[in-house]
């Protein structure tokens, strides 16, 4: 069985993080494993409190992951401070992780902040030129950028900008505000778009997190980039079908035991 490893903070109300990845992974066929980055006491319409784990202990549990159960993948998703940032793209780069997945995870579905402000160089700097992929949405890919993105052009622009400043693939993710659910992987130099259907779920808590876990589950399945990604939208396409309704904004991740291992057994030939 691949591994995947998740390096994010937790989410009590299980809709997003942790909880979110190790169901994706779970559900896409791979062994879940985690680094927790912070306790948050949140749920779908808001974060109320963040405590981080200290840089010491987050290395140790790097440590203990990959000097036993080396991940064929790894995701990180929230990372709040610079220090923290600093200890995994260390620990990463030590043990030569492959197939990284970055989440650049700035501000929660619902608003809260969930990076602070000088951790974002850090996190361009350091951690984005060692993943396969990040999958920014339009607000954080303006951030990354610091480009305005209103339209198509504008996602393709900014993609580039990103991709090549950091060396990094960008699947740029369109969302309704854009363009429906259409995302933009730039790789290569390559643009190719993702179609996507719209969905009528107002319940988007955690989507980042389950789309991003998905692709991370492909990838050490050795799907290539663009396959992991078709096939992450669409098993969070079918998430989002299900329609579970836990509470007032419940998300995907709360939808992934309805597919019932659609995925599970699925390996690249």
């Amino acid at each position: 069985m691949k591994t995947a490893l998740s390096i994010a903070g937790s989410d009590c109300s299980g809709g997003a993080g942790i909880q979110a990845d190790i169901k994706t992974m779970t559900m896409n066929g791979v062994f879940a494993m985690s680094a927790v980055t912070a306790l948050t006491a949140q749920n779908t319409m808001g974060v109320y409190a963040i405590q981080e784990s200290t840089p010491q202990f987050l290395k140790q549990q790097l440590d203990a992951v990959f000097s036993d159960i080396f991940p064929d993948a790894v995701k990180i998703g929230m990372v709040s401070s610079k220090e923290l940032i600093e200890v995994i793209a260390e620990r990463l780069e030590f043990y030569n992780a492959k197939n990284i997945v970055v989440d650049p995870v700035m501000v929660a579905t619902a608003g809260s902040a969930l990076m602070k402000t000088d951790a974002i160089q850090t996190l361009a700097d350091r951690l984005l030129p060692l993943s396969a992929v990040i999958t920014p949405n339009i607000p954080e890919a303006q951030v990354l950028s610091g480009l305005e993105i209103t339209d198509k052009e504008e996602m393709e622009k900014a993609a580039k900008h990103i991709g090549d400043t950091y060396g990094c693939a960008v699947l740029l993710k369109g969302g309704h505000s854009i363009n429906d659910a259409n995302d933009l992987l730039y790789s290569d130099g390559k643009m190719v778009w993702f179609a996507g259907k719209r969905i009528d779920n107002p319940n988007t808590h955690g989507t980042g997190c389950t789309l991003s876990s998905a692709i991370a589950s492909n990838l050490a399945k050795g799907f290539g980039l663009e396959e992991s990604i078709k096939r992450a939208k669409q098993y969070i396409s079918e998430a989002l079908e299900a329609m579970l309704d836990l509470g007032k904004g419940s998300g995907p991740m709360q939808h992934n035991f309805a597919l019932q291992g659609k995925y599970a057994g699925e390996t690249a030939k």
